[in-house]
């Protein structure tokens, strides 16, 4: 064999390899490239809404009326995201979701007024939110038990890449043509890139599997009925996971506050930016070197890092008051990403096989409709003061990681070493 022959081969055995590592098969490729541009065209679009709003004679109501909806369906498009995707196949549900979301681009784009705007985002608002359970349950079918968490990872990872880059050039539409007729291109640009991303996902994801696997019950048509159904460390986890969210979210909305208003030594908004680019940062860096070592072993060691991490933020923000003490805690909040998505991850290996959609689209509604109260709560106790406001959310937070470090399960190491490896 020639020396060209020789690398051309090398070449191959390690891309493979590459690939093989990645858990790229190629119906993840689909999901991911779907990710990337149904991603990029919410994050050209969606973020500028608000601007677009105020263009339109909207005023601050139909705002706060836009982020409301996005909250409250966030949570109710979970249960039949995942419901549809368990009862239709995964292939032909995203083909409605997608489906769903350019109707919406539509109704934006032909119709300039701002109430029709409110009623078009009730149609792609959520996107995120109602695919999410079909996206998991397809990584649960494409890949073997041994590769779910690396397959979550690279779902989290790609999406990542249209959160940075959608809203610079969304801002590129807006400064070159206005505010309204720029954030009007911008939702033609996202309708060409989701009608891309529905022939990329129907060429390169697999076939259904049948809409009834054997011996598997029907997905309930409703979400207590699943709830009483989910296995009962699914419901450990979910219980555990409610408390650290609302170690999260109790705060969240004040963080910034606290940065640029409220410490002794206040940053820019400028230097607020690089504190969020830290945190994406961090959490980029993480995310696969975990992802490898959550698949060698068992998941539950890595939730509950995770969950610590989530739980020491706001105590060590209280403490952060000048811009190089804030990045500490901001490479600290990316950490937080540590181990989510062995967490999703742990969410599929407990679930019931051929009911994995609808079991997470249940355990989202659960999480997110309970955590909502958490933002409504977190102005309150923020009037009482900072420090009141912190405190409880670490004390929710060191009670969810508590809770699942001594109630929480996974598979063990059994179930890992009997789950086919590629």
């Amino acid at each position: 064999m020639s020396t060209q022959g020789r690398y051309h081969r090398l070449s191959m055995v390690s891309t493979r390899r590459i690939r093989d590592f990645l858990g790229l098969q190629p119906g993840m490729v689909g999901l991911l490239g779907m990710v990337i541009l149904v991603g990029m065209g919410e994050r050209l679009a969606e973020r500028f809404l608000p601007v677009y709003l105020i263009a339109l004679g909207g005023s601050a109501i139909s705002v706060g009326l836009l982020n409301g909806l996005d909250n409250l369906l966030s949570a109710l498009y979970s249960f039949p995201g995942g419901y549809l995707s368990d009862r239709l196949g995964v292939k032909r549900a995203l083909l409605v979701f997608n489906l769903m979301a350019m109707a919406g681009f539509v109704v934006v784009i032909l119709v300039p007024v701002w109430q029709a705007v409110i009623a078009g985002s009730v149609l792609f608002l959520s996107w995120t939110a109602i695919s999410l359970p079909a996206t998991m349950s397809l990584v649960a079918q494409v890949l073997p038990k041994t590769k779910r968490t690396m397959g979550v990872t690279m779902h989290s990872l790609v999406r990542r890449f249209p959160m940075a880059a959608g809203p610079i050039v969304g801002g590129l539409f807006i400064d070159a043509w206005g505010e309204r007729t720029g954030v009007r291109l911008a939702f033609v640009s996202a309708l060409a890139m989701a009608g891309l991303a529905l022939v990329l996902q129907q060429v390169l994801i697999p076939k259904d599997r049948a809409a009834a696997t054997p011996g598997v019950r029907e997905p309930a048509a409703h979400p207590f009925r699943m709830l009483r159904q989910m296995p009962a460390a699914l419901r450990q986890l979910l219980v555990a996971d409610i408390l650290v969210r609302f170690c999260e979210q109790i705060p969240y909305a004040f963080v910034v506050i606290w940065c640029m208003k409220t410490v002794a030594n206040p940053v820019s908004g400028t230097q607020f930016g690089a504190l969020t680019a830290i945190e994406m940062a961090t959490a980029v860096l993480i995310y696969i070197p975990v992802a490898w070592l959550a698949d060698r072993t068992t998941k539950k060691p890595w939730v509950v890092v995770t969950f610590g991490f989530f739980t020491l933020f706001p105590v060590v923000l209280y403490f952060c008051h000048s811009f190089g003490w804030l990045a500490v805690a901001f490479v600290l909040r990316g950490l937080k990403e540590f181990g989510e998505p062995t967490r999703k991850a742990l969410i599929l290996d407990l679930a019931p096989e051929g009911r994995q959609a609808a079991t997470f689209g249940t355990y989202y509604l659960a999480r997110d409709s309970m955590v909502s109260l958490a933002a409504f709560g977190g102005a309150f106790l923020w009037q009482l003061g900072p420090a009141v406001n912190l405190g409880v959310a670490f004390a929710c937070g060191l009670a969810g990681t508590l809770w699942f470090a001594l109630r929480g399960r996974d598979l063990g190491r059994s179930a890992l070493a009997s789950a086919p490896r590629e």
